[in-house]
């Protein structure tokens, strides 16, 4: 885990995360589900991807924090705050995953990662 500070950075410099948050709930229209999911993307600018169906949906980005708790809590933070501007849909949080960008990097080169994202935007699964 993305324990250690790299580069002489203090226990307070900020670090990259990569969050993946998944979120279902009743079915929605589809067009209305990535209409909403294109619009929290220009909400937050580091959105990567989104993959959607009409009860679920995938988001995955980088987070600037300086731990994990920090990444997670802002990520946990991200639905909600965006639902009533972005007009999502009145899903839950039913899953999240937050790891460090060394070990998105080691997974991806290993083969059991989440490949980089490509292409960037919002997709059906």
């Amino acid at each position: 885990m993305d324990s250690e500070p790299r580069d002489g950075a203090g226990p307070e410099a900020p670090r990259m995360w990569h969050v993946t948050l998944s979120v279902a709930g009743p079915a929605a229209p589809l067009p209305d589900v990535r209409r909403a999911l294109e619009r929290l993307a220009d909400d937050h600018p580091f959105l990567l991807t989104s993959r959607y169906a009409d009860d679920r949906a995938e988001i995955r980005y980088w987070e600037e924090a300086r731990t994990l708790h920090d990444a997670a809590a802002l990520a946990l933070r991200l639905w909600g705050e965006h639902r009533r501007t972005a007009q999502l849909p009145p899903w839950e949080i039913v899953g999240l995953e937050v790891i460090g960008r060394d070990t998105y990097h080691q997974r991806v080169a290993e083969g059991y990662g989440p490949p980089p994202a490509s292409p960037v935007g919002v997709h059906p699964f």
